[in-house]
Order: structure tokens, then sequence, then C-alpha cells
């Protein structure tokens, strides 16, 4: 089992030392934008160090959305991350699930998800894998309840989709957390990444408020367990202050 944190992205690896962290996740640019990543200057360092290195992609890609001028730029972000994450010698960029409005059809979310694979499959695939988030609220939404997740992955699966598991979205969204780690791999077969965090808001909120372990409103017991459980490297994506007893407590 190896933990580590969300760390600021422009000194990952002091930022590990200082939590105690096997494993880093940072943004490679900003996240509420869509300029491509520039070359980090610890690319080389990050690929010689021992750390598992993941990365988040910016918030506002929405590969699910039906509006052309989202959809078209989030497709090409998706591309850039997963190549800008390759040259630091990252396992996988987190990217979440979307969504559609209201007024349109959640299987067309699904499908441009689908074709987002299909095409990059043609190509000879992504330069590493895309790991597929489930998030907190959207009526909408391509990975909150899951079985808008067993949806989604009748259509993704098969292109090799990775998943990230969030246990504050799971919680927010409603889902029981005892056994979780079990039934999200009945349906996607594999997790490749946790984040690991408590929240600030109650059970079915549909809020994406993280909160450090122990100080929000999910058992600190039940968040260890999925930790135990899940078979995949562990990310804590709460305040800093308390990041480095966040993996102290889940390795304890």
């Amino acid at each position: 089992m190896q933990i580590g944190a969300h760390v600021r992205d422009d000194d990952p690896l002091t930022a590990a030392s200082e939590r105690g962290a096997e494993v880093v996740q940072f943004f490679l640019s900003d996240p509420q934008g869509w300029k491509a990543p520039q070359p980090h200057p610890q690319e080389e360092r990050l690929r010689e160090s021992d750390l598992r290195v993941f990365v988040h992609s910016p918030y506002v890609i929405n590969v699910a959305s039906l509006n052309n001028r989202v959809r078209i730029p989030s497709r090409k972000s998706v591309l850039s991350q997963t190549a800008a994450a390759a040259r630091v010698g990252a396992e996988g960029v987190v990217v979440h699930g979307g969504h559609v409005t209201k007024d349109d059809d959640p299987a067309e979310g699904v499908a441009n998800w689908r074709k987002l694979f299909e095409r990059q499959a043609a190509e000879g695939g992504f330069e590493v894998p895309v790991l597929i988030e489930n998030t907190a609220g959207g009526a909408n939404a391509m990975a909150r309840g899951f079985d808008d997740l067993a949806r989604l992955w009748d259509a993704v699966g098969e292109f090799g989709a990775g998943f990230c598991l969030d246990t504050c979205h799971a919680y927010a969204a409603g889902e029981d957390l005892v056994g979780i780690a079990e039934r999200v791999r009945a349906i996607t077969g594999r997790i490749d990444l946790v984040h690991l965090n408590d929240s600030r808001d109650p059970f079915g909120s549909w809020r994406d408020r993280h909160a450090n372990i122990g100080s929000g409103t999910i058992d600190p017991e039940v968040l260890r367990e999925v930790c135990a459980t899940a078979d995949a490297p562990v990310v804590v994506e709460t305040p800093p202050e308390g990041q480095a007893a966040d993996i102290a407590y889940l390795r304890g």
C-alpha cells in the first residue's frame, strides 16, 4: 500500500518529502483553464525518483458535453495532458466524468466518451492511461451514481479506461463506502487510484468539499477500510496543513 497526497505543482518532490508521501498528484496547467501544459522543471527528477506520479487534469474538461465549444477543447486537452504526463513519468491522468445539461440525453454524453476512446485507439492509444473519476453531484453526470458508472463502463471499458475512486465524491453522491472497493471492481474490473478524502458535508449532499480525515462527516475507520481494500495507490486531496497526519493515520 502506497500513500501520498495532491501537492503543489511547482515543487512536488519537496512537497512529497515534507509529507512522507510515496505517491504524488499535481496539476500540470491551470486547473481552471484550457492552456496546454508547459515543460515541468522537475521532469527528469520526477521520472528518476521512486515516487509514483499521477496528474490531475483541469476541471474545465467535460468530454461528455454536447456543446462543441466545450467538448472539442476537452478532447484536445485530454491529449495534451496525457502527453505532458508521460514526460514526468506519470502513471495516469485523472479526468472527471463530466455531465450533460438537463435538456440533454445522458446517453449522448456516454457516446461522446466512447468516441474519445475509439478515436484514440485508432491512433495507438493515449501516452498514459486516462483515469475517469466518479463525481459528487449533478443529475446528468456520467459517473455520479454507480448505475451511471456501469452505463459509462459498458461504453469505454473495452478500451482500457482506468478508474479513480474518490471517497468524498461517492459519499456525497449517496453511495455507501462500506464494501465500496468490491462494488467498484464488479463494475470496472479495476481501481487504479484512490482519492481518500473526508467530507465536510453529509451523506448524499451532492456537495464536493473535502476535509482532513477525522474532521469531516465520514467515519475515519470506514476511510481506512477503503484504503486497505482498494488494492491501489492512495492520494489524499485534503487541506495541505493536515496531509501529513492523514497519511500517518492511514499507514497506522
